[in-house]
């Protein structure tokens, strides 16, 4: 910051500076991937610090020197579409209990994502720095579980999950999925150092040994939604990227073998790969998954051109009215009661964007998604680490999946912060104004 003194500046630039507000930017930016992995608030308001110094420095910077200029791309314009329509839906339906507050603050996890990757990202050297402090997480949580499957406890003396499945850093399993994620870009940041290797055979086999351990320790965790969709990664990254295809197509003939350990050495991780999830996909209707979904659609049903407002599924799951299945999906009763299924979201966030908004909201989230991966494509012939971060974003937003909140933290702060890394990765760079800050173009 500089010293604030009367003269004829613009009223914000009599406070800050554009170089100020980069330097503050990049900062926070290096240190969103630490408060992600341990301490959820810090996390939260970095991501809100993020997304106010991209609107201050566009205003200080101003139309003529191109600080507007993110507000045009396609991605951009289609999540605030996505985002004034939801806003609408709340006001009309639902506007109490602070859902209106939240609908309209929803849109400051996007503003971070274009605050990385369209301004404070594009400098090579704060670019590299984030995305080795983020593999570096990914790598700390793996050694977490690694560590808790081998001596039965992590580092912190915190012991396997109750149920088996593995916790690695945290109290509770939720080390997986953002772990599912970070372990794309690692493996292809990896790919991208083995480019320089003399040996093709020594880069083959290392290849295929970190992904054959990485997908060891995904089916160590015992969680199969993460390991389904770091899988369905791995694969993407091995169409995009021909180096990885021997390592892809090693760990596909390794995993039964994997799984078949895990029965062994840790009984709880295979009961929920194989057991639980033959019960539940065998009886997809009547599982707390399909109860819920089924839900959800009944009350999109009940609501299809506006829906019920910003997080209807938490605030009017209880109404009666909604208390029937679909004979399409399940059309029991819950076994513990209608109650039982009023939790905080639907666990998808297409089920969510339509409970939310109806089916217009749905398309619109639809392309929204559509637009961030057109944005970020690496293309056939990509860059290494832009395709590991082209699909970790598309399996953070697989449509075919159970997860958390789209707005909830910490994994969709992962997202977000994967999507901010995917931008400044593209293959050009935006013309902006924000190289007038200092920024460097992207290499």
């Amino acid at each position: 910051m500089v010293a604030c003194e009367a003269e004829t500046f613009h009223p914000l630039e009599m406070c800050f500076s554009p170089s100020a507000v980069t330097r503050i930017g990049r900062w926070a930016a290096l240190v969103l991937p630490l408060a992600l992995t341990h301490v959820r608030v810090a996390g939260e308001a970095d991501l809100d610090l993020l997304a106010v110094l991209l609107l201050l420095h566009s205003s200080l910077t101003g139309r003529r020197q191109g600080g507007w200029d993110w507000f045009r791309e396609p991605w951009v314009v289609a999540t605030f579409c996505w985002w004034g329509w939801q806003v609408l839906c709340t006001l009309w339906v639902s506007p109490g209990h602070g859902a209106l507050v939240q609908a309209l603050l929803a849109i400051r996890f996007p503003l971070a994502a274009a605050a990385l990757g369209c301004w404070l990202l594009r400098d090579v050297v704060w670019r590299r720095r984030v995305l080795w402090l983020t593999c570096a997480c990914g790598v700390y949580i793996a050694v977490q579980m690694l560590v808790q499957a081998v001596f039965g406890r992590n580092l912190f003396g915190i012991p396997r999950f109750h149920d088996g499945t593995l916790t690695g850093p945290y109290a509770h399993p939720r080390a997986a999925a953002p772990l599912s994620r970070l372990v794309l870009p690692l493996l292809m940041v990896g790919c991208a150092v083995a480019e320089g290797a003399r040996s093709r055979l020594r880069r083959t086999l290392g290849l295929c040994a970190a992904t054959i351990l990485a997908v060891g320790i995904m089916v160590l965790a015992g969680q199969r939604m993460p390991l389904v969709l770091s899988l369905l990664g791995i694969g993407v990254c091995a169409v995009l990227y021909r180096p990885m295809r021997p390592a892809a197509l090693a760990a596909a003939a390794m995993l039964p073998v994997l799984v078949l350990l895990a029965r062994l050495f840790s009984p709880g991780s295979f009961f929920h790969l194989v057991t639980l999830a033959h019960e539940q996909l065998t009886h997809f209707g009547q599982s707390p998954y399909g109860e819920i979904y089924t839900h959800a659609v009944v009350m999109a049903q009940a609501h299809p051109w506006i829906g019920q407002g910003y997080d209807a599924y938490r605030h009017f799951c209880a109404d009666p009215a909604t208390f029937h299945g679909l004979f399409w999906l399940s059309n029991a009763v819950p076994a513990r009661g209608w109650m039982v299924l009023c939790v905080q979201h639907p666990h998808n966030h297409y089920l969510q964007a339509m409970v939310n908004a109806g089916v217009p909201g749905l398309l619109l989230f639809v392309l929204m998604i559509g637009a961030w991966l057109k944005a970020i494509w690496p293309g056939r012939d990509g860059h290494a680490i832009a395709i590991g971060l082209f699909a970790a974003v598309l399996i953070q937003e697989w449509p075919i999946a159970s997860t958390s909140d789209f707005l909830n933290l910490p994994l969709s702060g992962w997202g977000f912060l994967l999507l901010g890394l995917a931008l400044a990765y593209r293959p050009s760079p935006i013309r902006n104004g924000f190289q007038a800050g200092g920024v460097q173009p992207i290499s």
